[in-house]
C-alpha cells in the first residue's frame, strides 16, 4: 500500500481584464487510486512575475498578456 501525494494544475481561466485563476489539486492516491484532493486557488493579474510559476500558465499569461492588455489593465 503505496501514498502517494501529488499537486497538479488543473484548471487555468483568462478572464475579461486578462487576469489568470489558477487551480491546483493536491492529490493524496493509494496504489494509483484517488483518495482524497484538496484545490488551491490563485489569481495572477496581467503583468505580474511569473517565475515561480508552472510552464502552461507562464504560456497561457504570456500568450493573453499582450501590451494593450497589461496597458488596459494598469489603466483601470
Amino acid at each position: 500500500m503505496a501514498l502517494i501525494e501529488q499537486s497538479v494544475i488543473d484548471q487555468i481561466e483568462v478572464t475579461r481584464n486578462g487576469s489568470v485563476n489558477v487551480r491546483r489539486a493536491d492529490l493524496i492516491l493509494k496504489d494509483g487510486a484517488e483518495i482524497g484532493k484538496t484545490y488551491h486557488r490563485h489569481v495572477l493579474s496581467p503583468g505580474d512575475d511569473l517565475a515561480n510559476e508552472d510552464a502552461k500558465v507562464v504560456a497561457i499569461a504570456q500568450a493573453a498578456w499582450t501590451p494593450g492588455v497589461i496597458a488596459a489593465y494598469k489603466t483601470n
